[in-house]
This record gives C-alpha cells, structure tokens and sequence, in this order.
C-alpha cells in the first residue's frame, strides 16, 4: 500500500513555492516537486532507487538535482519498500522538444553488502500543473540461458551499459526482458511562461 496522499497539503506546498519562480520572465519555467515514495512488486527486500531526470537540449537546468540516490530500506513486513525521497528541481526553456523523463533503477542490497539490480523503468513528468501520483512499471534485461542460470544461483545478471536505453526506444526494441516490481511516485507540478508559447496552464 502506497502512504497517504494529502492533495491539500500538496497544493499549499505548490503555493509556498510560487515566489520561486517570479524572478524570471523570458523563459517558460517548469518546477517539479515531490517524491519517490515507495517500491513493491520485487522478489526480495533491502531495496534502493537510483533516479535522474533526463530532459533535451533546449532544457536548462536552474535549481536543484536532477539525479541521486535513495536509502536503503529493509521492511519485516509485506513487499513494500517505502523511500520517502524527495525530487525538487526547477527547469527554464524556450521549447517544448525534449519534455524531461524521469529513468529509475531499483537496486537490492543483499548481506553482503553486494548490489544486484532489480530492473529498470522511466516515466514521462506531467505535463499538467498540480499533484499527481504516477506507478512506473520497470524491466531488467533477460541475458542468455548462462546468464539466467548464473542469476538464479549467485546473483547478478546483465546491465545496460548505457542508461540512455532506459528512456530512448531507438534500440530498446532488440532488447529480451521480464517485467520487475513498480516504483510510486508523488509529483507537484507548476507551470509558468507556457502560454507565451501556444500551451495553456
């Protein structure tokens, strides 16, 4: 079960955050706040998520992160590892090519100490102002029948070498892959400046 979420306090955060974004006109603004709230649906527990946003050349980044990394969490009970990461960047840009995607990868962390990855997913920001609660289905590479066997005994298994795959389809289609767990994801969104360029907020 994904913890609550309180729309009212959402907007109030939206409001508090409004100033922000009044020191400049010439660009249209996009300011993203949040969190990753929770991951379930994986085989095993002790779970992180690497996260980054990715957005196009005409993007430019102002404030804040735009990738990093969540605890560990280790939960005694149920499938639900809950992460409580909060996400606030603010973007400016003159165009709407390239509208920024957010990748993930879920992590499990074993006694070891060794880290194996669980799979892979990247969802599309809302490109509607206020609060949204998104579920990003992910995916981890399949490998050869070596692979898979190895995988089942020790652990491991096939990597992307690049993460620009995750949210690129250009070759994503050659890939062999199963279905992961889900990530849970809370997103306040605040347009400014998108009417200058036909899009209404």
């Amino acid at each position: 079960m994904v913890a609550p979420y309180d729309s009212l306090l959402c907007f109030a955060s939206l409001r508090s955050r409004v100033h922000l974004l009044g020191r400049r006109s010439g660009m249209a603004e996009l300011h993203i706040i949040g969190q990753l709230v929770s991951a379930s649906g994986f085989p095993k527990h002790s779970l992180f998520c690497k996260w980054g946003i990715h957005a196009g050349r005409a993007w430019k980044l102002i404030e804040g992160l735009h990738e990093g990394q969540t605890q560990v969490d280790n939960p005694h009970t149920g499938d639900v590892a809950y992460l409580c990461h909060p996400i606030d960047v603010h973007y400016a840009t003159k165009g709407l090519q390239g509208w920024p995607k957010l990748h993930l990868q879920v992590w499990h962390l074993d006694n070891f100490g060794r880290s194996d990855l669980f799979g892979y997913g990247f969802c599309h920001v809302p490109s509607t102002p206020g609060c949204h609660r998104l579920t990003c289905v992910t995916w981890r590479p399949t490998g050869n029948w070596q692979e898979r066997l190895a995988h089942g005994f020790v652990g491991g298994g096939p990597q992307l070498k690049s993460a620009d795959l995750v949210y690129g389809g250009t070759n994503r289609y050659r890939l062999h892959t199963v279905a992961a767990g889900q990530v849970h994801l809370e997103l306040a969104v605040v347009l400014r400046h998108f009417d200058k360029y036909g899009v209404e907020s």
